[in-house]
């Protein structure tokens, strides 16, 4: 029994997270407006950011504590769902419908779609890590993470809101929230390989990857405070970033990823 005790830090770290997800759909769908004046997508976004902050924090706790199990990660995978998948889509969702309503009644079932395609993808690629790729990749993400997907659609809904956008549908950039939506709904599905954020041989590189890893984490916690400048524009220049320079080196060395995993397993 005591022994068991030990599983409650890392869970507890998971259940924050699965309450975070359901408290941003809570803010952004208006459940909790009679709580809170706030701008209710911008709120559910920062619960969407908080989340992906503390993601990693149940599984360094059960390594610390040794209390790894099935349960947790089954758990966790759950959490994720809710706060990476289901709470960035609502965003979305919700974002078109209380600023562009005149589109959305005439564009609702592309908006179902797009949300179905989302979801979808998000609790694929979850069940698809649990299944095969936990212990196959160990420096490499098969297909773009359920967090960084959120957290980019999350970031990116304030910023254009910010900028008036969804007030003008007939521009392009009106469509680019909902066309990220859906690329990164078949990235995080997709076969593509993207290079972890872990220590390297190369101590400079080491060293950049910790600044931006501390500058980020600076930005997602000041992320609802709109009077601090430029937070979320890093945010979405590291995501792109990221995704365009780790996918292409994903690409370019593929052959030799497939390759090591495989000697790894025998």
């Amino acid at each position: 029994m005591v022994q068991n005790l030990r599983y409650i830090l890392p869970n507890a770290f998971t259940s924050m997270n699965f309450l975070l997800g359901v408290f941003s759909i809570c803010w952004t769908t208006g459940a909790f407006a009679s709580f809170s004046t706030a701008d209710q997508i911008r709120m559910g976004a920062y619960f969407v950011i908080l989340s992906a902050l503390f993601d990693k924090l149940d599984g360094f706790a059960a390594r610390l504590v040794n209390a790894s199990s099935e349960f947790g990660a089954q758990f966790d995978s759950l959490a994720d769902l809710i706060a990476f998948g289901l709470a960035p889509a609502f965003g979305v969702f919700f974002t078109y419908k209380m600023y562009a309503p005149d589109w959305f009644q005439n564009h609702g079932l592309l908006m179902v779609v797009a949300l179905a395609i989302y979801v979808l993808c998000a609790a694929m690629r979850l069940a698809k890590y649990n299944a095969c790729d936990s212990d196959t990749y160990h420096h490499h993400f098969s297909g773009l993470p359920s967090t960084f997907a959120g957290m980019v659609n999350a970031t990116l809904i304030v910023f254009l809101n910010t900028k008036g956008v969804f007030a003008d549908s007939s521009t392009f950039i009106f469509w680019v929230p909902l066309i990220v939506f859906v690329v990164t709904g078949f990235l995080m599905v997709s076969p593509l390989f993207l290079p972890k954020l872990q220590p390297r041989k190369n101590k400079a590189f080491n060293m950049f990857q910790i600044v931006l890893i501390v500058l980020t984490y600076v930005a997602g916690l000041l992320f609802y405070n709109e009077k601090v400048p430029f937070i979320l524009e890093y945010l979405l220049i590291l995501g792109t970033c990221y995704m365009v320079i780790g996918f292409g080196v994903g690409i370019a060395y593929r052959k030799q990823i497939i390759e090591e995993a495989k000697k790894s397993k025998q």
